[in-house]
């Protein structure tokens, strides 16, 4: 029997009014709809915000979208309390600014925040800290706020960060703390190479992070890895100005998580500090250093390419004249090459109580000023294979 007529004609209708019906997962927060201003002076904090209240109900796929121009944040916390939703996506096509006033952040301790989300994804954008001041406030005398991380992420997971500008940040560009599965990509870092404290990605707590595609110039670490970091990968990175690519310091703590199975491959070092380095407190501690491999890097004017050091002991407060307990294993370092701005071009500094074991030098060509350049051990096991200039001194 063939259907009524009226009933195919509801039909139809009920068809075509799906198929027009907007997607959830294609819901879009404008900031500049909820009120955000992009003149750079009016503070749209709160705009930001209704917008994660209102992607946080979603039952899709949200986008919270900025336009392009110039947004003064004041101070963010996108939390992840209340929030159901696990697909957000800030998609920024303007700048983020912090306030001119170095005071109003300086003492807060981070300006853009997310704490406990799952899922959050940050694609394009440039944030702007606006730390010129107060660096030249820390610059002549102690007085002054500690500063700002621009942007961290506290306890969260599946989190992606790319395309990302970061620039004039008061201190810390990135802090990635107690997460995991965290993947960021195609970043841009920039401070000057006199800019205190001002790392570029510092991961601590966490397990699960990809570092790639990324350059860094900074006044500190270009990336900085502390307690408790596992699973830690990291490629294609181009460093300098800056400290280089740092464990640590680890062990300030007697009772610290240990850092373990961290890959540092693909990386340009020009005019660092340091390149490849370890740094310990000279303080007893049960932390531990293990599973490392640094590799395919390329040094260039590098004060110090290959370092460990555990006698880290700052203004000689608390920690002289005692050794490290972090104890250090199985670290390689393979296909490493350049220049050394120091005739010292590889220096393990390590523990007397408990020295370094499991250092594998592979293929490693450094020198100093178009001459051989020096190795340098204390408390120092391991191997050497194929051609390792300066010779080894393990």
């Amino acid at each position: 029997m063939e259907a009524p007529k009226s009933f195919l004609f509801s039909m139809l209708l009920f068809l075509i009014s799906i198929i027009h019906k907007p997607s959830l997962a294609n819901e879009v927060y404008n900031v500049v709809k909820l009120g955000a201003k992009s003149d750079g002076r009016t503070d749209s904090s709160k705009s930001f915000l209704d917008a994660w209240t209102a992607a946080c109900r979603s039952t899709g796929s949200p986008t919270i979208y900025v336009p392009p121009g110039r947004y003064l944040l004041t101070h963010a916390l996108f939390s992840g309390d209340n929030c159901k939703n696990t697909a957000i996506t800030f998609r920024i096509d303007g700048t983020l600014i912090a306030p001119s006033d170095y005071r109003v952040i300086g003492n807060i301790k981070n300006w853009i925040k997310f704490e406990q989300v799952n899922g959050v994804s940050i694609l394009g954008g440039i944030l702007d800290a606006q730390g010129s001041a107060l660096w030249a406030c820390k610059s002549k005398g102690p007085n002054c706020p500690l500063g700002a991380t621009s942007l961290e992420f506290g306890n969260s997971e599946h989190v992606v960060i790319q395309g990302l500008t970061s620039i004039n940040s008061q201190m810390f560009n990135i802090v990635i703390s107690g997460c995991q599965n965290v993947n960021i990509q195609g970043v841009k870092i920039t401070s000057p190479g006199n800019s205190p404290n001002t790392d570029g990605i510092h991961v601590t707590s966490s397990t699960g992070v990809t570092i790639t595609r990324t350059a860094i110039r900074t006044g500190d670490d270009c990336i900085s890895i502390g307690p408790g970091t596992s699973n830690l990968w990291i490629e294609q990175i181009i460093c300098g100005p800056g400290h280089g690519i740092s464990i640590g310091s680890l062990g300030r703590d007697f009772k610290e998580a240990g850092v373990q199975n961290v890959t540092a491959q693909t990386v340009t070092f020009t005019d660092t500090e340091n390149g490849f380095r370890i740094k310990t407190w000279a303080k007893p501690s049960n932390g531990f250093v293990r599973g490392i491999h640094f590799q395919q890097a390329t040094m260039i004017n590098v004060d110090n390419p290959i370092i460990i050091d555990q006698n880290y002991c700052p203004h000689e407060q608390g920690c002289p004249h005692q050794a490290s307990g972090v104890k250090i294993s199985d670290i390689s370092y393979e296909d490493i090459k350049g220049t050394s701005a120091t005739q010292v071009a590889v220096k393990f500094d390590c523990s007397k109580e408990k020295p370094c074991s499991g250092i594998v030098m592979e293929n490693v060509n450094l020198s100093y000023r178009n001459k051989a350049a020096r190795s340098s051990c204390s408390s120092a096991d391991g191997s050497a294979r194929g051609v390792v200039q300066p010779s080894s001194c393990l």
